[in-house]
Order: structure tokens, then C-alpha cells, then sequence
């Protein structure tokens, strides 16, 4: 039985349609895949996403091997009816190269205009998005403890080789500012926070629980 598929949903001639899978938390496009309506109807009964795999002929529940699970909170289709965009919570990271999101490999357009244009003026990376991107990573990682992994070597050594990296962040962060030099300042607050974040998932604390706790004190 096809659990709640509208009619309207076009699938190809394979009885494919195809699936843009998106996290909700921080919008970003996480990987593409197919669903034919066996698919479709197990994802929309078990809350978490199920692909046909058009190499191997066959189902696959993502995260059944992996751990890493995708776990439905909306699906929509669209105009057309002809593809899904499914919104969800990532457990780890959706690629199978380790990275938070399949697309991950830039294309560098380059034309006249950008050549000349100022750097006040490019687009700025969005802190909160890429601190949650950076923190799924990190969870995976202590998930999994990949061998030559520096965040997984933290995770094997323990809280005082976690601590230990911290304050010597700190101290370089406050080195770097006492030189005045931004780029330096940047790259060691870079290296603290990415510390914090690993504290943090050490102790199975969230940056939402961060976030609610900086909120509270907010006037």
C-alpha cells in the first residue's frame, strides 16, 4: 500500500522520483537521491529516509549501516510534482567521504566583476550555520573515531587532553590580540571555538543548550 503518496507526484519511467534531502536547523542541501513509492512509503511511515539505490536495485535505509540516520520532520513536492524536497534532522553527516553535506567539492566561477570586487563586499559566511555544520562533524567523529583523525584523538585521550588544547587556545587567542594583527586574532578564536565545540559533544551537551543558556542572560 502507497502510505500517503498523492496522486500527483510524477515519477520517471524507472518509478523514480528524485529527492533533495535538507537540514533543517541550518538550510543547507545535504545530499540527492531517488525514491520509488516503496521508498517514499517507508519514509513517511518510520520518520526517517529511505532511497532506492539505482546501482544496486534495491531499498536502502539511510544511517542502517553508517549510524547515521536522517530523521524526517517535513516533506514537500513541488509545482511540477515531479521532485521531493525532504527537510530533516542529521545524525552525523549525510556524506559517506565524512563530510556533513555530499556537496562539498566547489565549482569556482570567476568572472570580471568579481575580480574587482571589494571584499567588504562578498558574501559572509552565516557563524551559527557553520558552527552546526562543524559540531555535526565533530559528533561523528567521536561517533565513529576514524583512525587519523585529530578530533577523534581528542575524544581517545579524554577530557584533560580536551581541556589541556582549550587553555592553550585561550592563551593564544589572547597572544594574538595583544599583537593587534586580525588575521591571527581570526585564526586562533577559530581554533578555540572549534576546541569549545568538542567540549561540548564530550560532554553530550548541544550549541542549542549554549544558545538557550546565552539567551537567558541576554538584557
Amino acid at each position: 500500500m502507497d502510505y500517503g503518496i498523492p496522486e500527483e507526484l510524477k515519477f520517471n519511467r524507472d518509478g523514480l522520483i528524485p529527492a533533495i534531502v535538507q537540514d533543517v536547523t541550518t538550510g543547507q542541501v545535504l545530499m540527492l537521491a531517488y525514491m520509488n513509492k516503496e521508498a517514499l512509503s517507508l519514509s513517511l511511515s518510520t520518520g526517517q529516509t529511505w532511497f532506492f539505490s539505482r546501482s544496486r536495485g534495491e531499498l536502502w535505509h539511510k544511517g542502517a549501516t553508517s549510524g547515521h540516520y536522517q530523521h524526517i520532520v517535513n516533506i514537500f513536492y513541488d509545482c511540477d510534482g515531479d521532485a521531493l524536497l525532504v527537510q530533516v534532522r542529521q545524525e552525523g553527516v549525510a556524506c559517506h567521504e565524512g563530510e556533513f553535506s555530499c556537496f562539498h567539492h566547489p565549482l569556482r566561477l570567476k568572472t570580471d566583476s568579481e575580480q574587482d570586487e571589494p571584499e567588504q563586499d562578498k558574501p559572509k559566511e552565516d557563524l551559527g550555520r557553520v558552527l552546526a555544520e562543524v559540531f555535526e562533524v565533530i559528533k561523528a567523529r567521536k561517533k565513529d573515531l576514524p583512525e587519523n583523525s585529530y578530533t577523534a584523538r581528542l575524544f581517545k585521550e579524554g577530557q584533560d587532553k580536551i581541556l589541556k588544547k582549550i587553555g592553550e587556545e585561550a592563551t593564544e587567542v589572547v597572544l594574538a590580540s595583544k599583537g593587534g594583527r586580525a588575521e591571527e586574532i581570526l585564526y586562533e578564536l577559530a581554533d578555540l571555538y572549534y576546541h569549545t565545540l568538542v567540549l561540548l559533544a564530550y560532554h553530550g551537551l548541544e550549541p542549542q543548550d549554549l544558545a538557550q543558556e546565552l539567551a537567558r542572560r541576554r538584557r
